[in-house]
């Protein structure tokens, strides 16, 4: 396609005020202080600070002598996991880095045009052949700060592009939040009324060996169905769901890492179903997920990695949120066996995890106003989808100057 706008190729070192990288150093953690954060911890975008480690205040004020993050500046994984991405859009930083690379952009206009620079496939490519290592692959800091990064001889263009592809980002954004709100008002629903028992008209009902009366106390086994057979006809093309694409806080897939196999695994499931991790330390770090395929007869397979857990007695939306509580959790976590770092869930051990069924007309309520919240969430995830895949389309455009805005 013909390029509209000109455009001139800056080494990073001279289109940022400086490329540097985190400490190197390993500071004692400490139970309360400041979260320092590693490649592990900045994916698709984002940065999870949740299991970061922690340092003190004195190591956190050391390293940022050298590798402060100020606002508009890149976060690159330069070690083990390669070409993640963040930018630091926030005034008030308060973790450190160890071991990712810094780009100070000083401006909102180059920090995002090279976060979005970094997120085109042909600059992913580019950067990724010039990692190093075989046991552990890396990017030299050095080859960081040679990157050609191209950018318009009309700055205002870059504006106007960046203006551009940033509208689908904060659609994205804050169709993700409406989906976190959504997920969490269900969390909170299923625990007032399974866990804390305040269902509705709960103030006239006595509890009884442990569960209010009339409802059955059974085991999650006999409850749900553990592994269902999920029939499919050989060879027929499905997708293959890898572990990667669970979640540790939503529960939707993430659809971009399916791919089509005709040769498939035991673990086949259907919309409706919950995936379980069963393996350390994907089930302690809460990888789940609700399986919900825009076609109801739709089948997937998946990795032996998972357990699927499907409704009988209970709910699929009963199932889910079941799935996401810590004490079952903490229960599945307690039955692991196996060799350090690769235990797995015994499947036995949902014979002795007791939950309270509920009567049909509880179920009934409570499925009504669960199942709202779960299609709404199904609706603003195929939304983000669509705008995911339009935007993809659009950034190598706009950023190779073959698209005008």
């Amino acid at each position: 396609m013909t390029q509209l706008f000109e455009m001139k190729r800056i080494a990073a070192i001279e289109f940022c005020s400086s490329v540097r990288d985190g400490t190197h150093d390993s500071p004692r953690f400490h139970e309360n202080g400041y979260p320092l954060i590693t490649s592990k911890n900045i994916k698709g975008g984002r940065l999870v600070i949740e299991n970061a480690n922690q340092i003190s205040e004195k190591d956190f004020v050391d390293i940022n002598k050298r590798s402060g993050v100020e606002q508009w500046d890149i976060l690159f994984t330069m070690i083990g996991t390669l070409g993640e991405v963040y930018l630091e859009k926030e005034s008030e930083v308060d973790y450190a880095i160890k071991n990712v690379g810094l780009f100070k952009c000083g401006s909102e206009l180059k920090g995002k045009w090279l976060y979005y620079w970094f997120k085109t496939p042909l600059n992913k490519k580019k950067v990724l052949q010039l990692r190093r290592g075989a046991s552990q692959q890396y990017l030299p800091l050095g080859a960081l700060r040679s990157l050609q990064i191209d950018f318009p001889t009309d700055s205002s263009f870059a504006e106007r592009a960046i203006k551009f592809i940033s509208s689908y980002d904060d659609l994205i954004e804050n169709n993700k939040r409406r989906i976190a709100l959504l997920e969490e008002s269900a969390r909170q629903l299923y625990k007032e009324w399974f866990v804390r028992f305040r269902f509705p008209g709960h103030e006239h009902v006595k509890i009884v060996d442990g569960v209010p009366e009339g409802w059955e106390k059974s085991s999650v086994a006999d409850a749900v169905s553990i592994n269902p057979k999920t029939p499919v006809d050989k060879g027929e093309e499905i997708k293959y769901v890898p572990m990667s694409s669970l979640s540790s806080s939503q529960m939707t897939v993430d659809t971009s890492k399916f791919e089509l196999r005709s040769k498939h695994t035991n673990v086949k499931f259907k919309s409706g179903d919950t995936l379980l991790a069963r393996i350390t330390p994907c089930l302690e770090n809460g990888k789940t997920a609700f399986v919900s395929f825009l076609k109801e007869e739709e089948v997937a397979c998946g990795s032996t990695e998972f357990i699927i857990l499907r409704a009988k007695k209970v709910s699929a939306e009963y199932t889910y949120l079941l799935s996401r509580d810590e004490h079952f959790r903490g229960f599945a976590i307690k039955s692991m066996v196996g060799s350090s770092g690769r235990q797995r869930v015994q499947k036995s051990c949902f014979d002795k995890f007791f939950i309270a069924v509920p009567p049909s007309a509880i179920q009934h309520q409570f499925n009504e106003i669960a199942s709202r919240s779960f299609r709404q969430i199904a609706n603003l995830e195929h939304q983000v989808g669509q705008l995911e895949r339009a935007r993809d389309l659009l950034l190598p455009r706009l950023m190779s100057g073959e698209l005008a805005v």
